[in-house]
Formats: structure tokens, sequence, C-alpha cells
């Protein structure tokens, strides 16, 4: 009798915290609504890991990183709103500025930027810093360094990371130290050293890891939070105001395990003017993890954030 009470009480002692600390359902009335989920399956041992994510202007074309070290190009297949299927048109393991290519943990990029000029610029963490390249075949170039990066976690680094009209560069730390309530942001303008001008508010249940700047010129920053047996993200626009950040406005909560472990974004707007989040899930080279492109759109279009 003992025996048979005690089974039932042991596991409800066990799966009381998983309760108790399991996040709230986002709300109801969301600004961001669903338009398009696609499974990505491709035959090559480099995919996966998708963790950095741009798109051209029409959301056709993309460039992708992962955390072991690739990057690649491709297109968007798409029937009227829907996502239907993608094609690789190039890839290549990345390679240093002395045209070697460098082992894991070395190799773990997490961010990716393109600016008008076409020139692509990676984040890394485990070895925190930047790397661009001004054409598909060149060997790699440092945009500066600051040694504050020095201080991140090795597996906490710059996770996002965003480019403006103007050139400059955004990047995000994923860590957000214990007790901390702002996420710092790093900045390097066109021709000048990398500086720490300002922080954005964060929640503790969220870790910044995706950025990219909309057509209505502002700055989203995608955020994950993970929990035993699935992931939970957000999407929050706001006005970057010279050192600081005003208008924060969340566009997008998704629920505990709706999507996968989504790292990448990118912010674009169709023919019809509305605004796209455009995501990519990192599956971390496990088989029991999605790798997907998702994609949200916001309701009210161009006009929605700037009223």
């Amino acid at each position: 009798m003992r025996r048979r009470f005690a089974i039932p009480l042991i596991a409800f002692a066990a799966a009381l915290p998983w309760y108790w600390f399991k996040p709230p359902p986002p709300a109801p009335d969301q600004i961001a609504q669903p338009l398009s989920v696609l499974d990505m399956d491709y035959a090559a041992e480099w995919f996966g890991g998708l963790s950095g994510f741009d798109l051209s202007a029409d959301g056709t074309e993309f460039h992708l990183v992962t955390d072991r070290g690739y990057r690649a190009t491709g297109r968007l297949k798409r029937s009227d709103v829907a996502l239907i299927g993608f094609e690789i048109t190039a890839a290549q393991p990345i390679i240093d500025r002395f045209g070697a290519v460098q082992e894991f943990p070395d190799t773990d990029a997490e961010g990716v930027a393109v600016d008008d000029t076409g020139r692509v610029f990676v984040s890394f963490e485990h070895a925190h810093r930047l790397l661009y390249y001004d054409r598909w075949d060149s060997t790699a170039r440092w945009p500066s360094y600051t040694r504050a990066w020095g201080a991140f976690s090795r597996n906490k680094g710059l996770e996002a990371l965003a480019i403006d009209t103007g050139g400059t560069l955004y990047a995000v730390p994923e860590a957000v130290l214990p007790g901390a309530w702002e996420a710092l942001v790093y900045r390097r303008r066109p021709g000048e050293d990398w500086t720490q001008p300002f922080t954005i508010p964060v929640d503790p249940h969220f870790n910044p890891v995706g950025a990219d700047f909309g057509p209505d010129g502002r700055l989203y920053l995608l955020e994950r939070g993970a929990y035993p047996f699935g992931f939970f993200s957000r999407v929050r626009a706001m006005t970057v105001n010279g050192d600081g950040v005003s208008d924060l406005v969340t566009v997008l909560e998704t629920p505990l395990g709706r999507h996968g472990n989504l790292e990448g974004l990118a912010v674009w707007a169709d023919a019809a003017g509305t605004i796209r989040l455009t995501m990519v899930s990192d599956n971390n080279f496990k088989f029991f993890m999605r790798t997907q492109i998702v994609e949200y759109g916001l309701t009210g279009g161009l006009a929605l954030l700037a009223q």
C-alpha cells in the first residue's frame, strides 16, 4: 500500500518544479501573426546549427552561418505568402584573415549581417570577435576589436548582429549576468572603434540571440527562452536614438514548444507593405531538434509602428 502511494507522490514532487517555473503563456493579441513554417532538410554534412540569417530586401536571397563554421547563400521559394522550399546556391567553410579554416570552437558563428555594398559581417562566440568579407571568395578582415569581449563566457558571446542603412554595426551578447536587468549593446560606426553606448532592458526569461533593422528603420531583437523539453521566443522592436533606445514594443511572443530553437532573424517588407519576421532555428546538430524557417507578418504593415 505504501509503495503504491509513494510512487505517484515522488512523480508529483519531481514534476512540481516543471509546472511551477513553466513560462506563462503569451498574450493572445499578438501584433505579429503566423504566415508560414518550412521544415528544412538538406543532404550535406555541414548543414545544421543554423544560427545567423540575413535576407535581401525582397525576402528572396538569404545568407546564413552555422555554429560549426560554415556560411551559405541561397534562395527561398514561395507560393503567395507561404514558404514552400529553399535552395542552397553556395556553401563553404568560414575562413580567417590568413585564408585558413579554423577548428571548432573558434568557428562558432552566431550572427550575420550584409551591408548595402554586399559585405558580409559575421559575429562569433567562444572566440569572441567579428570578421567581414568583401566578396564571397575573399579572406576575412577585422572591423576593429574591443578587449571588453574577452570577459564574455565562452558560450555566451556575440549572438545578435545587425547593421543599419548608414553602415553602423550593432552587436549584442547573449549573456546577461545574473541580477542584471539590461543587455549590453556594442556599436561600431564606419571608420571608428567599438563602443558600448547603451543597454536594452531585458526579461530574465529571455536572452538576445538575433537582431535586424527593419524597413521602418527600427531595430528588431529576437530573444529566446529555454525550458526543459522546449523553447519559447520573443521579438521586440525599438527605435535607436543616438545613445539609447525608445518605444520598445513586443511584437511577437511564442508559447513553449511552438517552434524550435529560433536564433536567426531577418526583417523585411513584402510587396503589400507588410513587415515580415523571418527566423531560422538552430538544431544544435541533434536529431531530435528541428531545423525550420518560421515567418510572421506584422498586422498593419509599415505604418503600424510609426504611429
